[in-house]
């Protein structure tokens, strides 16, 4: 069986550059995975202050050469790759020597917030999406972490929608208290767009915050929902009384919690109806419901455990 494939984009990651506790979680995260038999890859920017000789950086010239179109300029992509010996894994830098080739990273040596923030981000997002494409490495979740791979979603999900590559990738974004107080470019909106999408589909970056980013990133974020079958309401709710199980507060879910979109659509296609449609701009706001105290106390099984296969 092939093993499932995690791509994780962040902006930072120890030992490369530690800006905050960031740089820790998306060094340890990605090797616990791969510990679990997951296959992994991790892509981020080469600031200027990641020293190439000590980490060991070198250009992969067969994916170097793309060109990333911001604002009708080319910007030439440049990847490097470096290797964690202690875990085994590849981490892919994304360069360009515009945005990324000088030695702060986010503020000038004033602390001024640079203007091209917004560009660097477009590019870092798109590059990400065009390098792992050029790789021919096909992701089963993209784990986007902060916010400058906060546009990757969007991408996926409207100008990637039907590429092949990420057609069935599932998109997850964590969000950190890392942000920036300023705003970035007033035109984000319409730089970030792509010749494939049109304005509404960057309509939540309309005022080029760090909140908005965040909006956007979740909106377009993979959303589960928690679901029941009647049959296991039932036989339940006949353990309950069966045990004499009182004054308890259990939770009641099916173990599997499938994306909203997945089981709406798979439920419309059984009663041979068109696809329902989906609000595309309210933030998918959810909670993963657990029922292990349940089957624990009532030694329970659920009858229906995946709704995705009843």
């Amino acid at each position: 069986m092939a093993k499932t494939k995690i791509l994780f984009i962040a902006h930072e990651m120890s030992p490369f550059l530690e800006l905050t506790k960031i740089a820790k979680i998306t060094r340890q995260l990605p090797q616990a995975m791969q510990e679990k038999g997951f296959e992994i890859r991790i892509l981020m920017p080469r600031f200027g202050n990641i020293n190439e000789r000590r980490n060991r950086l070198h250009e992969v010239i067969r994916l170097s050469g793309m060109n990333i179109v911001i604002n009708e300029n080319d910007n030439p992509l440049i990847i490097k790759v470096a290797s964690l010996p202690t875990a085994r894994m590849q981490v892919y830098f994304l360069d360009n020597e515009e945005y990324f080739q000088r030695k702060q990273v986010f503020r000038d040596a004033k602390e001024k917030f640079f203007d091209d923030n917004d560009e660097r981000m477009i590019f870092f997002c798109k590059g990400a999406i065009e390098t792992v494409k050029k790789l021919g490495w096909m992701p089963d979740v993209v784990h986007c972490m902060g916010w400058m791979s906060s546009l990757v979603p969007m991408y996926l999900k409207t100008a990637y929608r039907e590429d092949p590559m990420f057609k069935n990738t599932k998109v997850v974004y964590s969000v950190y208290e890392n942000c920036f107080t300023e705003n970035l470019d007033k035109n984000l909106k319409t730089k970030a767009l792509t010749p494939d999408m049109n304005a509404t589909d960057a309509a939540l970056l309309k005022d080029s915050s760090c909140s908005s980013l965040h909006i956007s990133a979740i909106n377009y974020s993979d959303a589960f929902i928690n679901l029941i079958h009647r049959d296991d309401c039932i036989q339940i709710i006949k353990e309950l009384i069966a045990k004499n199980v009182w004054n308890k507060t259990l939770n009641a879910c099916a173990d599997t919690h499938p994306k909203k979109r997945d089981f709406y659509t798979k439920e419309f296609k059984k009663e041979g109806r068109n696809n329902p449609t989906f609000k595309e701009f309210f933030p998918n706001e959810y909670k993963i419901i657990n029922s292990d105290l349940l089957k624990s106390i009532l030694n329970f099984n659920f009858i229906h455990s995946d709704l995705m296969r009843y």
